[in-house]
């Protein structure tokens, strides 16, 4: 599996961990039951903290893409495709509404307004 980082990126690290993971499960690299690497494992290959990748696996766990069990690690949740790929569209959004200094109330205005 390929977990990318850009350290001169603006995106904090978990983020950049979560994001190319939700990538992975959303092109389908990543199928459901799928384990991911151990935390520890991977911020080693990463040479990142390990807390870093345990508050990615969190954030995904809390968007309901993996499960997190002690034992048994972080497992990709089947149906987690969809959500995946959603996931992606949001944080690109986010990421143009930053760089266009659109604030986070105002988006969540625009989104509202479009949704209705």
């Amino acid at each position: 599996m390929l977990v990318r980082i850009d350290p001169g990126s603006t995106a904090p690290l978990f983020e950049q961990v979560a994001a190319s993971l939700r990538r992975a499960v959303a092109e389908g690299t990543l199928t459901p039951g799928e384990q991911l690497p151990p935390a520890r494992e991977l911020a080693g290959s990463l040479e990142i903290n390990v807390h870093t990748v345990l508050r990615a696996y969190a954030l995904l766990r809390d968007e309901g893409l993996i499960d997190l069990r002690r034992r048994r690690g972080a497992v990709v949740i089947g149906g987690a495709q969809p959500l995946a790929r959603l996931g992606e569209l949001v944080a690109a959004l986010v990421d143009e509404a930053r760089r266009s200094g659109v604030g986070p109330e105002e988006l969540a205005s625009m989104l509202k307004e479009r949704y209705s």
